[in-house]
């Protein structure tokens, strides 16, 4: 069951040419696009990162807590910042209740989100938005299993940008997938969405 409504144009771009190893998706947007939003493939699974904090962080840790999973990058200049923002203000919106939700941020950008970097960043959303990053090869495993595209494009000079997909993913306490928000959804549709699904 879909948590969101279907969007027709997700941030996602096609046809970009591979730049290096792991520094994008191994599928095109359009595929990955069809995946999440039609359900046809299954969507979620184990993960091995880091914490803000260095620490070392599995899917399993969370387990008993709703998640909601986020990938982006901290230099994302508007995606990012709003829909981390309408998260936090979610979880503000639910009370108590909202204590039973994990929310997690997973760079898309290891390259320049390192563990101190997020550190500084995920506190500004909420304080129990958790950041996670690892190497290359771990981040492109997390993407995949939660079909999420990224592709790093260059910019002028030795800058970069990050192109990815901007769903926010719901995983039940016992690490079912339970759907999807598409960008942009308000923290009052969030809130109204994964109130049923917290204990009073």
């Amino acid at each position: 069951m879909k948590l969101g409504t279907v969007v027709l144009a997700a941030a996602m771009l096609s046809g970009i040419a591979p730049l290096g190893a792991q520094t994008q998706s191994s599928r095109s947007a359009a595929e990955l696009m069809d995946a999440v939003m039609w359900n046809r493939e299954p969507i979620g699974g184990p993960f091995a990162l880091v914490d803000q904090n260095g620490k070392p962080r599995t899917n399993e840790d969370f387990r008993g807590k709703v998640m909601l999973v986020y990938f982006g990058f901290t230099y994302c200049p508007d995606v990012c910042p709003t829909d981390l923002q309408n998260i936090g203000l979610a979880l503000d919106q639910l009370g108590p209740a909202g204590e039973q939700i994990q929310p997690l941020f997973i760079t898309v950008d290891p390259e320049r989100d390192t563990a101190e970097h997020l550190k500084d960043y995920v506190p500004m959303f909420h304080p129990r938005l958790v950041g996670l990053t690892g190497d290359a090869a771990a981040v492109h495993a997390a993407a995949a299993a939660y079909r999420t595209y990224y592709a790093k494009i260059p910019l002028k000079g030795d800058d970069y940008t990050v192109d990815h997909s901007s769903f926010t993913y719901v995983v039940g306490a016992a690490g079912q997938y339970l759907g999807f928000f598409p960008p942009g959804t308000p923290p009052e549709r969030i809130a109204e969405s994964l109130r049923p699904r917290l204990k009073p």
